[in-house]
């Protein structure tokens, strides 16, 4: 028996700066990864770059993560980019899925048709993220075929150990077998969204229908609020759901005076935020939607919210628009919160409505349906007819997608 001890962590990363030394660059890419699992960012990231420019895929796909949102060092979309096009020209599908999910905000990179492009070089490589969100992408169409496809794709991204997949894929089993109400611990809330008739060519990736402005009916002139019906699938829905349940904690609000966060009573419910390192292509394909239907870009939403009302939960009469301190520490080159866009995502049985007391409307939640309203007059002020509210739940669960939309561009990319 030896009398030699194990291997230290400390050993084993003293073992890769030696082999490092050699300049081999796969050698340099395993160092730097293994400094990431050390939150040891910073190091990590020159030694991305070192592995990058001598021809090593994933040190530039993770080189350009780490630019594109600022870890280890100071975020450069453009260059981050540049990386992945690398990456890409070289045959790596991943960069392409990456290409693609950044060219939904139009911005570091232009939305053109190599989104579906990119999209369909991860889906045949059978990358999970890819296949889950064509999997979404055609499950918005009232075609029998495209439906198959769907179910088909779901199956794919969950043999690959995609959780969300197979949280899609047994929601729509189950809904299938007549039995669309959550009944197990783990299951998604009951939504009853069918498939839109969309005018697609069936089985091609059109990506481009997230950005088609949908029907708007006015609701009111002051606030300004309109309803969207329709607007998300019930893929969709799920998706959101599925995605922000792990993430769940008490919801915060805004000091008014300080804009500082706090716990506070007006407000009872459950949310995640979603920051832009956890999005996907799918989540960010939902947003769209969203900011689409609110007559912006997604650059100029901020992260995501997904709410949860359990029983007896509410949000008090409250304003979107920011508290001046709150806005001072928040990018405020972006302006205010000049819209808030919220999309109902289950059936509720009971309450949970929202309120408009100004206009005098209740508007009752409806799965895949949404409302957009601005928070800002016409000249830029604060408008207080925006006051509004989340009732009580009766019974059952209240899901809801909220975006806030800034003056100006909010996201980077």
């Amino acid at each position: 028996m030896s009398n030699e001890p194990n291997p230290t962590p400390d050993d084993a990363l003293a073992s890769l700066r030696a082999e490092a030394a050699s300049a081999d660059p796969a050698k340099i890419y395993a160092l730097a990864t293994a400094l990431v699992a050390r939150m040891a960012m910073e190091e990590a990231f020159p030694l991305f770059i070192q592995a990058a420019a001598a021809g090593h895929n994933r040190a530039r796909i993770e080189a350009a993560r780490m630019l594109l949102y600022g870890v280890g060092t100071a975020s450069n979309p453009g260059q981050g980019v540049r990386l992945l096009e690398e990456a890409e020209t070289a045959g790596n599908v991943i960069a392409a899925y990456l290409l693609a999910m950044i060219s939904v905000g139009n911005q570091a990179v232009k939305r053109d048709a190599r989104i579906n492009q990119r999209l369909l070089l991860a889906v045949n490589a059978g990358y999970a993220p890819a296949l889950t969100t064509a999997a979404i992408h055609f499950g918005r169409r009232n075609d029998e075929q495209d439906q198959v496809l769907c179910m088909d794709l779901l199956r794919q991204a969950a043999g690959v150990g995609d959780p969300v997949a197979a949280q899609l894929l047994a929601a729509r089993m189950q809904a299938a077998a007549g039995d669309d109400q959550a009944s197990a611990s783990d299951s998604l809330p009951a939504c009853s969204v069918r498939p839109f008739a969309l005018g697609l060519v069936r089985e091609r990736l059109a990506l481009e229908e997230t950005w088609q402005q949908p029907p708007v009916k006015r609701l009111s002139d002051r606030p300004k609020l309109g309803a969207i019906d329709n607007l998300l699938s019930a893929d969709e829905c799920r998706l959101l759901m599925a995605a922000a349940r792990p993430r769940l904690s008490h919801s915060h609000t805004l000091d008014p005076q300080s804009g500082a966060k706090s716990f506070n009573a007006i407000r009872t419910s459950q949310d995640a935020s979603f920051d832009p390192l956890q999005e996907d292509l799918a989540l960010r394909l939902v947003q769209a939607r969203m900011a689409t239907a609110a007559g912006v870009e997604l650059v100029f939403a901020e992260p995501l919210i997904v709410l949860r009302y359990a029983p007896g939960e509410q949000y008090h009469p409250h304003r979107d628009y920011l508290p001046s301190a709150a806005l001072a520490d928040n990018r405020p080159q972006a302006g205010d919160r000049a819209g808030t866009i919220c999309a109902y995502l289950n059936d509720v049985e009971a309450g949970g409505e929202t309120v408009f007391p100004a206009a005098g409307l209740t508007i009752a939640p409806t799965a895949g349906s949404a409302i957009a309203f601005a928070n800002l007059l016409p000249e830029g002020s604060p408008d207080p007819d925006s006051l509004h509210a989340g009732l009580p739940v009766e019974r059952g669960e209240k899901w809801l997608a909220t975006l806030w939309i800034r003056q100006g561009p909010y996201r980077d990319f």
